[in-house]
C-alpha cells in the first residue's frame, strides 16, 4: 500500500510540474512574440491622392525604423 501511495504522489508531482512547464513555455512564447512586434504598433495607411494614379495604400514607417535605416545606411 505504501509503494502505491508513493507511485500516486510520484504521478501526481510530475503531472504538476508538466502543467508548470507547459504554462511557463506558452508564457514565455507569448513574451517571445510581443518583443517582436513593431516599436510603432501599427502602420499608418495613406490612400492615394487624387492625382496619383496608383490606387494601392502606401504604408508609412515609424519614426524609430526610418531613424535605424538611415543609422544603417550611413555605415
Amino acid at each position: 500500500m505504501d509503494a502505491m501511495a508513493r507511485m500516486g504522489i510520484l504521478a501526481a508531482a510530475t503531472a504538476l510540474a508538466a502543467g508548470a512547464a507547459l504554462g511557463m513555455a506558452w508564457a514565455f512564447l507569448l513574451g517571445a512574440f510581443r518583443l517582436m512586434q513593431p516599436a510603432g504598433g501599427r502602420a499608418q495607411v495613406r490612400t492615394a491622392s487624387v492625382g496619383q494614379s496608383s490606387a494601392r495604400p502606401r504604408l508609412e514607417l515609424v519614426q524609430g525604423t526610418r531613424a535605424a535605416a538611415r543609422a544603417f545606411g550611413r555605415s
